[in-house]
């Protein structure tokens, strides 16, 4: 872990702990903003009662066809929700590179920068169109 890391130091996701030192594990860095954003793009609007508009609504996307009018839908929610709770980044561009439709599953790439050292960097990101259950 980065002690002085620019970027911020926040705990690991999803949290453990490092049971020798009695301690939550913690990620510093370019680690830690990934994990951000994974987070605000699982977390959905109303999750969290203190704080219901944080998040990312891809929800309202399950019923979409997978096309291009997906693709700009994916790119202006997730643009928002990065704009409203990552400051450390600027949004590039979302981009589908895999998908199984027959799964209901799709794999999105969502490349960023760094605003304090002016990188990129991307975040490849499953989000799924059917329930977690098999019921």
């Amino acid at each position: 872990m980065e002690k002085d890391s620019i970027l911020g130091t926040g705990w690991n996701f999803p949290i453990s702990f490092d049971t020798l030192n009695h301690r939550t594990l913690m990620v510093s860095g370019l680690e830690d903003v990934k994990q951000s954003i994974f987070i605000i793009l699982n977390t959905t609007p109303g999750e969290r009662v203190m704080e219901p508009e944080f998040g990312c609504d891809l929800n309202q996307l399950v019923f979409e066809n997978i096309n291009d009018s997906l693709k700009t839908k994916l790119n202006h929610i997730i643009y928002h929700a990065l704009l409203n709770y990552e400051p450390r980044v600027r949004f590039i561009e979302a981009d589908i590179i895999d998908k199984v439709e027959t799964e209901g599953f799709i794999q999105v790439s969502v490349e960023f920068s760094l605003i304090i050292t002016n990188t990129r960097h991307n975040v490849v990101f499953p989000f799924y169109f059917t329930e977690g259950t098999n019921i």
